[in-house]
């Protein structure tokens, strides 16, 4: 082996060693660097908007950074505290064996029993009234439980967001060197690191514009709904209604069709016919006309690919996977793409 030969294998072993541990060292701050970066790639038109007025980077950052507390963080504390209020409430309620669904389940084995077709099948009031009631005080309990672990490791959550927000100040002032830099190390090419990263700010802003959003414009059409119709626990069926309308191949028909399948049942008939139009004509086919509008032109991929990259990065990452997934398959599929392009005359030969 030539000694120039084995200077660059020693070199490039050295090279990957320390990255290895260098990523390791960062690992705890994974998900603080993450979502600063997806965030900075969304507000980064605000950023550059702001900066060619006033010229100073740093205090531009900062009025971006602002803009994000201010428009997202702020109201999503205010909604989270409103939910955590009406889950204790709900919770103290079934815990107490009353409320507004032991009291559903009554009236709906009333009419059970007074119907002669039903009434044969002999259903165990008591055995389903206990079973709802558990399965109902289970995902209370999970909610409560999950704010409540929040709150004892509230200084770890509020480290975490102190170094996503700083990390987000410099990713905002000075992303576009970083991103000239590794384009120029990189062995891929500038051309080709373009695509990854606009498919990558793409890819974050079709999933979180064209899911996320939409997601909480059904989930708030059906708390309001709800609420119209008497439906207590507006707040929560609004957010169960959400994360249905965000998990492809769900909806949130899992939430209002089951509530006007019961008004029916109660008597209630205008109640369940206007929950049934409503969440038919309106809160189901919404995303048909708010998609495209928030989307645009930004990335899209076959509704299979959406399903299991989501599920699969739910599973895998928790909640933040809802949005890592797809970008993982967009870079999959640029990466074909790429390869595509390198070896077109090969695979059109191979054609022929």
């Amino acid at each position: 082996m030539k000694f120039s030969k084995f200077k660059n294998l020693v070199f490039f072993t050295a090279l990957a060693v320390v990255t290895l541990v260098f990523l390791y060292v960062i690992r705890p701050f994974f998900y603080p660097i993450f979502w600063s970066a997806i965030i900075a790639g969304i507000f980064y038109p605000i950023f550059k908007k702001i900066n060619s007025k006033i010229k100073y980077p740093n205090i531009s950052s900062l009025i971006t950074i602002i803009i994000f507390l201010v428009s997202i963080i702020i109201p999503i504390t205010i909604l989270s505290s409103l939910v955590l209020k009406e889950t204790l409430n709900l919770y103290n309620s079934l815990s107490g064996n009353r409320g507004p669904i032991v009291s559903t389940v009554s009236n709906i084995f009333t009419w059970v029993k007074n119907n002669p077709v039903t009434d044969k099948l002999n259903i165990n009031e008591q055995q389903v009234t206990d079973r709802l009631t558990e399965l109902a005080k289970t995902a209370t309990d999970f909610i409560f439980t999950a704010v409540k672990n929040l709150t004892q490791n509230s200084v770890t959550f509020l480290i975490m967001f102190i170094v996503m927000l700083y990390t987000l100040f410099f990713f905002l002032k000075d992303g576009e060197k970083f991103l000239k830099k590794l384009s120029h190390l990189s062995p891929l090419g500038e051309k080709h690191e373009i695509i990854m990263y606009k498919k990558f700010t793409s890819t974050a802003r079709a999933v979180l514009k064209g899911t996320l959003i939409v997601g909480a414009v059904q989930g708030f059409l059906t708390g309001v709904l709800f609420y119209i119709v008497g439906i207590e626990g507006v707040l929560i069926w609004a957010i169960i209604g959400t994360l249905f309308s965000i998990v492809p191949g769900l909806g949130s028909y899992v939430v209002w069709l089951p509530a006007a399948l019961i008004m029916f049942i109660l008597g209630n008939f205008w109640q369940g016919m206007i929950i049934v139009l409503v969440g038919a004509l309106l809160i189901s086919t919404i995303d048909n006309f708010i998609r495209p509008i928030l989307v645009g032109k930004d990335t899209q991929m076959h509704p299979l690919l959406i399903l299991f990259s989501t599920l699969g990065g739910l599973v895998i990452f928790g909640v933040s996977g809802f949005i890592i997934g797809p970008i993982i398959t967009a870079l999959l599929l640029s990466l074909w793409e790429m390869y595509e392009q390198y070896f077109s005359k090969e695979l059109d030969n191979d054609r022929d």
